[in-house]
């Protein structure tokens, strides 16, 4: 009877376990509490293009336009940059490959590409330890 009292147990304790692991996979609320630091991860909402794999929006349009007749949609989906940054390519494109003014359109494509494919917040490491105090190890 003993071992049946303590198989019993186990069962829950285990099934307890496997609650606390199944809730915290599906928690939403991260970066508080204890998990100060932890960067969150924004859900694969996102609806992207079938044709370039890049992120749908009304500015679209005008990005397949101009950027993917000379080169693949990869291209941008593999960057990050500010929106200086990526005005900084559109110049060095100009300048060494061809690149025709991108007119009033320019605008267009740089707001595009800066709401979708900006440099994103990652988990940094920690601050350098200050003031740190030494001591000898004694044998």
């Amino acid at each position: 009877m003993q071992l049946i009292k303590n198989k019993n147990f186990c069962l829950l304790l285990c099934l307890l376990l496997f609650a606390g692991l199944v809730s915290t996979a599906f928690r939403s609320e991260t970066g508080v509490g204890n998990n100060a630091g932890w960067v969150s991860m924004p859900l694969d909402t996102t609806k992207t293009d079938k044709e370039t794999g890049l992120v749908t929006d009304p500015n679209l349009y005008m990005v397949k336009a101009q950027c993917t007749s000379c080169h693949s949609s990869k291209l941008i989906i593999a960057n990050r940059f500010t929106r200086d940054g990526w005005k900084q390519k559109i110049r060095w494109m100009q300048a060494n490959h061809n690149l025709w003014d991108l007119g009033e359109t320019e605008k267009q494509v740089l707001d595009y590409l800066e709401k979708h494919y900006a440099p994103t917040v990652t988990a940094a490491r920690r601050k350098p330890l200050n003031d740190i105090k030494w001591y000898k190890l004694e044998e």
